[in-house]
């Protein structure tokens, strides 16, 4: 019988997940994060659920799926919790169970499979500004929005996590062959 709770399965999946019972529940990751407004959960809400054990609820939740893997979030807790690593292992488990059907999850995955693709890495520029120009393009035009953005922006490349052109990595045809082959497998299976 496995004791081991929610909880506790989040943190042993997820390099550095061990720093997650430091959350002091400051709210620092929702109010830097630049899809925070179309979570039905800030991070902080799920890690309370996942404190509370609420396994359902985190897992059937939008907010790992409207992730852009920014690391805004990660750069600004002041415990140093590897939030967007988090995120990760709540999608990988969520479309274990089979909670991956969010009306948007394509729509932000494929921009970045498309940037991995290509050149082997993600373009968090690229991805944050189609997320904004396609999924929220009316904060473009508010000013307060717009001067957020910036700063947020501004703070990501300072700290050095905002590169303003993509970069491609070496023997990048060795990837693509190895993403080919993933696809065919993963065209094989079926996922219970």
């Amino acid at each position: 019988m496995n004791t081991q709770t929610f909880f506790d399965r989040v943190v042993e999946a997820t390099p550095g997940g061990e720093r997650l019972s430091r959350c002091l529940q400051c709210g620092s990751c929702g109010g830097s994060c630049p899809s925070g407004a179309d979570m039905d959960h800030t991070p902080r809400g799920i890690f309370a659920l996942l404190d509370g054990g609420f396994e359902e609820d985190v897992l059937s939740s939008n907010t790992p799926w409207y992730c852009v893997s920014c690391y805004a979030c990660t750069t600004r807790c002041p415990q140093q919790i590897p939030i967007t690593d988090i995120m990760y292992t709540l999608k990988q488990m969520a479309i274990h169970r089979g909670h991956y059907e969010h009306p948007h999850a394509a729509k932000f995955s494929e921009p970045f499979i498309g940037f991995v693709e290509q050149r082997g890495r993600s373009f968090e520029a690229g991805l944050a500004t189609r997320y904004h120009l396609f999924h929220r393009p009316r904060d473009f035009f508010q000013p307060m929005q717009f001067f957020k953005m910036g700063m947020m922006g501004a703070n990501m490349m300072r700290h050095n996590r905002l590169p303003l052109r993509p970069k491609t990595i070496r023997e990048l045809d060795e990837l693509q062959a190895i993403l080919n082959e993933a696809k065919a497998i993963a065209d094989q299976e079926v996922y219970a």
